[in-house]
């Protein structure tokens, strides 16, 4: 796994729809593609994209779409769902106020 790999993943056009389409099924609220940049790093360095997204590269041949985040074979439909779910259904953060050094 790289980080260049994973940003290789956060910049795939294709990859970001198929997140935006997974987080609209999933009731994300507001603008889903403002939802997608948010969330789109936290997503791609899920677990075990990197190696699929890696191995898919090094093994492409003239038979396979060359767009890999539109290949459902690299990143699934069912990783997308696994990553995107957790992040809609997570309650929003509440912002927490510093205290102020000496006040307890």
């Amino acid at each position: 796994m790289s980080y260049d790999t994973i940003g290789r993943m956060a910049t795939s056009q294709s990859l970001g729809n198929r997140i935006s389409a997974a987080a609209a099924q999933e009731g994300a609220t507001g603008a889903i593609s403002m939802w997608m940049m948010e969330h789109v790093w936290q997503v791609v360095a899920s677990p075990g994209w990197a190696a699929a997204w890696e191995s898919a590269e090094q093994t492409l041949t003239d038979n396979q779409n060359p767009d890999i985040g539109a290949r459902n074979d690299v990143i699934t439909d069912a990783m997308i769902l696994a990553a995107v779910q957790p992040i809609v259904t997570a309650p929003p953060e509440t912002p927490q106020l510093a205290t102020p050094i000496g006040d307890s």
